[in-house]
């Protein structure tokens, strides 16, 4: 306890004086309006609502601490419902309502269709969420407004093929639903087992809804797979972990970070077991930032935390945001001045993901790099992690390479 202490009040006391007013500037008591959308209702809540939470708690704090120049920040909250349409249209709303940036997005479809609000308006886009990897690269970097600091598929999908290959589980067959989610981690898991002169046994695809593949299952098991990587972000990761028990084929199932979600874990329950998924953040006090995090998380929202990547990145954005900001010292808070301050923080942010020392540059729009993976397990219908190594060298937070 006395550590989160000593902890938080490190964090505060960095903001209090980062967000002091410059002498040159009387700062205006206006809110400093910051846009969040996501999926809040609807089947991909279950990692909206955390995303939320998390921003809600950082910017609560930052709020204690002064916010901007005496300013607090104001969220102006759209709920996407996981549907691209939605999504796009929350998105022109937000261009209009005086944000200085937006914090958002979970589903890759719905954030590809709004991509271009977002540039054109000259607004900055954090994603903490979203993981497809066309996000980043639509535009020339050093035009883009799209930032991210979630960890893109195309080093998800390299970080668990090399842990299939270590494992011996080298014919695998993939399940990708046909989302721009499932599309663009299809071509990424394809693409790392490529590099590995490897080639999927058996190439399965579906809409999203659907609640049978038990067929399409045995097909794999006829083509001698080893181990299924499934690619998408709902209840059909539970489907294919069922469909597999009822057919009683037992192999692994691998994937990306949904497989943490409790639309797999509940759906799925003893066929979940030893399921296994890259993560970034894994719900335990390995160091005190994080033994904070989950102590004040658990104080404001009182309630499980589904999907705690998700919260903890979108806890990690706020603040990333914030300290950008306090690079800006005349309050002119304009799109192409955050987007400046964004590629040149300047003060090393101690978060919970990672140890955020130039997160962005006009360059790199990613603030996640491939080292700050480590392998989760299901165990007993939570999420801990797969390996020992990895639980040890989780205590410290990693630095992009």
């Amino acid at each position: 306890m006395q550590a989160i202490r000593h902890w938080m009040a490190a964090t505060l006391g960095a903001l209090a004086v980062l967000a002091a007013p410059a002498a040159i500037a009387q700062a205006p008591a206006a809110a400093v309006k910051v846009g969040v959308i996501g999926p809040f209702t609807g089947p991909s809540s279950d990692f909206g609502i955390p995303l939320r939470q998390g921003i809600e708690l950082a910017v609560a704090e930052i709020n204690t601490a002064g916010g901007y120049l005496g300013r607090p920040l104001e969220l102006v909250v759209h709920d996407d419902k996981g549907d691209p349409d939605t999504g796009l249209k929350a998105s022109q709303e937000l261009a209009k309502q005086g944000v200085v940036a937006t914090i958002g997005f979970c589903n890759t479809g719905v954030a590809v269709k709004s991509l271009e609000v977002y540039q054109n308006a000259q607004l900055p886009l954090i994603v903490p969420c979203s993981t497809g990897t066309p996000l980043t690269a639509k535009y020339p970097p050093a035009q883009s407004y799209i930032f991210r600091n979630s960890a893109r598929d195309s080093i998800q999908a390299p970080f668990v093929v090399e842990d299939l290959v270590k494992r011996g589980w080298t014919k695998v067959a993939i399940f990708a639903d046909t989302t721009g989610y499932g599309e663009a981690g299809l071509k990424d898991v394809q693409d790392a087992l490529a590099a590995r002169k490897l080639q999927a046994v058996h190439v399965t695809r579906f809409p999203l809804g659907v609640t049978d593949l038990r067929k399409e299952l045995q097909a794999a098991r006829e083509a001698g797979a080893n181990v299924i990587f499934s690619y998408t972000v709902g209840p059909e990761n539970a489907v294919i972990a069922n469909g597999r028990k009822d057919i009683g084929w037992k192999v692994p199932q691998v994937g990306a970070w949904p497989l943490s979600f409790p639309f797999f874990i509940d759906g799925a329950k003893d066929a979940a077991e030893g399921a296994l998924m890259a993560q970034t953040f894994i719900a335990e006090p390995s160091n005190e930032r994080r033994a904070a995090f989950l102590t004040n998380f658990k104080r404001k929202h009182g309630e499980r935390m589904a999907v705690p990547m998700a919260a903890a990145q979108g806890y990690d954005a706020a603040y990333l945001l914030t300290y950008a900001l306090f690079g800006i010292r005349d309050g002119k808070l304009d799109g192409p001045a955050v987007k400046n301050a964004l590629e040149n923080i300047k003060r090393v942010y101690y978060g919970v993901v990672a140890t955020y020392e130039r997160p962005f540059t006009p360059e790199d729009k990613d603030a996640i790099t491939q080292n700050m993976l480590v392998m989760g397990k299901v165990h007993n219908g939570a999420i801990t992690f797969a390996y020992p190594e990895d639980a040890k060298r989780n205590l410290i937070v990693q630095r992009k390479k």
